[in-house]
């Protein structure tokens, strides 16, 4: 396998990892592996059986992670392979191995908390200190070299992209280096939701306390999604008190420190408060250009054209995934179409994706306006509670492009935008933003919102 096949999937895998639960990932698409790659198509092989259920099952997801990754439109194949195993195992003290269910998949239960798939780049040493991190750094691994006696619980908190999920897995990582007896559980609110319902309706509440109250140290992501979700509150209410009496270490990340989290019960919310809650905050100009910097060294990408991570640095400036995807995008391009990095370039491929912003930042009001004259919809449709596709997707653009053209929060989008909540916001992105890779009459739709919305500053 070449280097750079290697590079391209393991941006991929970077992608697929965000997607999809912890055992549903180990399963299913861990196993696979690159096969050949070329300018409009992706080939991987799979195990002979597995196959069909991952093209069925996993293709629109294969296909969006490599586009978002590559910043191509490519196709991606699953072919199958001879000698393939169908789950990989990880061996460690205290811990079980992940099996891979029978073909078709049922509902599965996995006895064990395996560890999410190791990326050698989320650890501390690849971690890149600045202003905006200062403390959450210097506090997570205060709690990585002693858990359990340097802060205990540890929120971390701050908008998406900045480096929370990097964070939890350094922590992981070293302590599982340095301490391989303890047991560690890194996971997701939404994951902890799911298996929590799952054992409720199978009635396996003692093998779901068992996984989750036996731990020395439990990282739980994005707790934000707690939110409004009675039961699970109260079952992540009794576990967190249960590991916390017991001495485990807990850390727990959210795009709002604990104060904000009004729909959360208050016990729940003073418990995350008991303590220390380190803010982050998108990365400046210096540290972004030290966050490329990184990225390069590590993929041996060689930049004859200083200003190429400059421009890369200032056209992105709030979301470090979205920085280091825009660094992959250009030198992707730059391979494929035998051109040589240069600032043009980087102009020229993140055009595509990360247009220019106006002059002047607009107004949510602005953008509403624009939105409805544009869709021919009028203000009260566009905020009413309808979620019919003619109003619903004019909103989603509308909310997809107030947070590309303003510098307001999700939370202050989401209240401008009918007093909706802020995972509201956060699904409306997303949604555009695999509508815009997937659909070029999608794409042109919201590029001709966007360049009114300039031409009309």
């Amino acid at each position: 396998m070449s280097t750079e096949l290697e590079q391209i999937w393991s941006h991929v895998k970077d992608k697929l990892v965000m997607a999809v639960d912890e055992p549903t990932y180990r399963v299913w698409l861990e196993p696979l592996r690159p096969h050949g790659f070329t300018s409009d198509r992706l080939t991987l092989e799979a195990h002979p059986q597995a196959c069909g259920w991952i093209r069925e099952r996993f293709g629109r997801l294969l296909h969006t992670c490599a586009a978002e990754a590559l910043g191509l439109d490519i196709a991606v194949e699953v072919i199958p392979a001879a000698k393939l195993p169908m789950h990989s195992r990880r061996r460690g003290q205290g811990r079980a191995t992940a099996t891979a269910p029978s073909f078709p998949p049922t509902t599965t239960s996995p006895a064990c908390a395996p560890e999410p798939p190791a990326n050698p780049r989320l650890t501390f040493e690849h971690f890149v200190i600045g202003d905006c991190n200062r403390l959450a750094h210097a506090a997570a691994l205060a709690v990585a070299e002693l858990p359990g006696q340097a802060y205990n619980p540890l929120f971390i908190c701050g908008p998406p992209g900045v480096g929370k999920t990097h964070l939890l897995r350094a922590i992981a990582s070293l302590v599982l280096s340095h301490s391989p007896g303890l047991v560690v559980r890194s996971t997701t609110s939404e994951t902890f939701t799911s298996e929590f319902q799952l054992a409720l309706g199978e009635g396996r509440m003692d093998d779901f306390k068992a996984r989750f109250r036996r731990l020395d140290v439990l990282l739980v992501d994005d707790v934000q999604f707690l939110e409004r979700k009675a039961r699970t509150e109260e079952e992540f209410f009794h576990t967190f008190n249960a590991l916390h009496e017991a001495g485990a270490q807990l850390v727990l990340t959210s795009d709002r420190p604990p104060r904000d989290l009004q729909a959360l019960e208050d016990r729940l919310r003073e418990r995350f408060q008991a303590g220390l809650v380190a803010d982050m905050q998108p990365p400046n100009l210096n540290t972004r250009m030290a966050i490329l910097r990184k990225r390069a060294q590590h993929d041996g990408i060689e930049l004859l054209d200083p200003l190429v991570l400059q421009t890369i640095a200032r056209r992105i400036p709030h979301d470090v995934r979205a920085l280091e995807g825009a660094l992959i995008r250009v030198v992707a391009y730059g391979s494929l179409a035998g051109r040589p990095l240069t600032s043009d370039l980087v102009d020229e491929v993140i055009n595509t994706l990360h247009p220019q912003p106006p002059s002047q930042p607009r107004s949510l009001t602005e953008i509403q306006a624009e939105a409805c004259r544009h869709f021919g919809l009028s203000a009260e449709e566009l905020l009413s509670p309808s979620r019919t596709v003619r109003i619903a997707w004019p909103r989603q653009v509308a909310m997809y492009l107030a947070r590309e053209l303003t510098d307001e929060s999700l939370p202050a989008i989401g209240r401008h935008f009918g007093g909706r909540d802020h995972t509201t916001v956060m699904h409306a992105c997303r949604r555009t933003e695999q509508k815009v890779l997937l659909d070029s009459t999608c794409r042109q739709t919201v590029d001709a919102l966007r360049q009114q919305l300039q031409q009309s500053n």
